[in-house]
């Protein structure tokens, strides 16, 4: 089971508190008056985090946050992409999946995308399916022949499920596959009897609102001492860990849940972010998390003691210089964050020229990227994930 608190080194909590007490010298950092992210919809766990952020980086430092909420990967991906907002607080669609050139991702008008990580939550939740309550499920199994929601525009929510959803050996043909326009739109059809089932952070305000409504709410659990479940998730999913969740709607220690998670939301921007405002970002988020903590469920995540810096996305060279000025980032984590860099360039590379082959067709143009992607990572050693 993931042990988080046990990442990083006690040194490292001295060396910010002394940061932590002096919120003016922050303001010299290098942040200006006003920046700008993009959120998931309003009422999800990603946006009410980053409203309580926004209150303590305009009480602390006078600095104003404007959050501009996006129903899906795509809407949320393109005003960072094309530099209309400074960072995104994402997920894994926007981060891992768009470094990977998947799903929507994999288009003729997107690509592997250069993107970097500048600090992630990691809370005692989890992201998984969650159901109706008056439908007697209690595993991933009982879902099957269930109406499950599919967001369009949303890799990141409906490969999630399919992932979850292999758990106990089933795919997307064993449910029925109900389309939403976005991510509330998906919890409010379970509400109305539309679909039984969606993803989610266990601390959604979405999911609060369907524990409270007549059809209540249940988390199906994926048992830890299944290892062939956990081994087909991993197949499919990589990026998710076991995790024993005690926070969300319906969740507490006397309650937890089993089951699988991954840093969620994600302070995402591209590589060529400015270095100078990355690294003020990374540091108001580290230094003010005394602030803002506890003013949202899930919010105490994004402690520095919680952080991965050995997942699967890099992370942007402004972050890293602030985390070596704390004395959190080693060696290894550099060594690991180059390999990811260096996965990207296989994927640029990969993607440059198959684009220039003028493949012009829609099918042929998916099936010929596929392909392309997948010589180009095995032919650097590199496990494509996708077969």
């Amino acid at each position: 089971m993931l042990d988080r608190r046990n990442l990083l080194a006690s040194a490292a909590a001295i060396a910010i508190a002394g940061a932590m007490t002096s919120a003016p010298a922050m303001a010299q950092s290098g942040l200006p008056d006003t920046i700008s992210w993009t959120a998931y919809d309003v009422g999800s766990a990603g946006y009410n985090q980053s409203v309580a952020i926004g209150g303590a980086l305009r009480n602390e430092l006078d600095v104003n946050l404007r959050i501009l909420p996006g129903r899906n990967d795509i809407a949320r991906q393109i005003p960072l992409r094309d530099g209309r907002v400074d960072f995104s607080a994402t997920g894994l669609g926007a981060s891992f999946f768009s470094q990977e050139g998947m799903f929507e991702f994999g288009e003729a008008s997107w690509g592997p995308q250069e993107v970097r990580v500048l600090i992630a939550s990691n809370a005692d939740s989890n992201l998984t399916i969650g159901a109706a309550g008056d439908l007697d499920i209690e595993t991933v199994a009982d879902l099957e022949g269930k109406r499950v929601a599919w967001v369009v525009g949303s890799p990141s929510l409906n490969q999630n499920i399919g992932a979850i959803l292999s758990f106990a050996d089933l795919t997307w043909d064993d449910v029925e596959r109900v389309e939403f326009p976005g991510f509330g739109a998906a919890w409010e059809g379970i509400i109305n009897d539309q679909a039984d089932a969606a993803f989610a952070v266990t601390t959604s305000g979405q999911a609060f609102q369907l524990e409270a409504s007549p059809r209540g709410l249940v988390w199906p659990t994926l048992p830890f001492d299944d290892e062939e479940g956990w081994a087909r998730l991993n197949d499919a999913a990589p990026f998710f860990v076991p995790n024993r969740a005690t926070l969300g709607a319906g969740l507490s220690e006397d309650n937890p849940h089993e089951g699988p998670n991954y840093p969620y939301p994600i302070l995402l921007s591209y590589a060529d972010a400015e270095t100078d405002k990355v690294y003020a970002m990374t540091k108001a988020m580290v230094e003010l998390f005394p602030v803002y903590d506890g003013a949202a469920p899930g919010i105490s995540g994004w402690h520095i003691d919680r952080q991965q810096f050995e997942w699967v996305v890099p992370y942007h060279e402004g972050a890293i210089r602030y985390f070596e000025e704390i004395g959190v980032w080693t060696e290894d984590h550099q060594a690991h964050n180059d390999g990811l860099i260096a996965r990207q360039q296989v994927l640029k590379a990969a993607w440059d020229a198959f684009v220039a082959e003028g493949v012009s067709d829609e099918e042929a143009f998916q099936e010929g990227w596929m392909q392309a992607r997948r010589d180009a990572l095995e032919a650097a050693g590199m496990n494509p994930i996708w077969n």
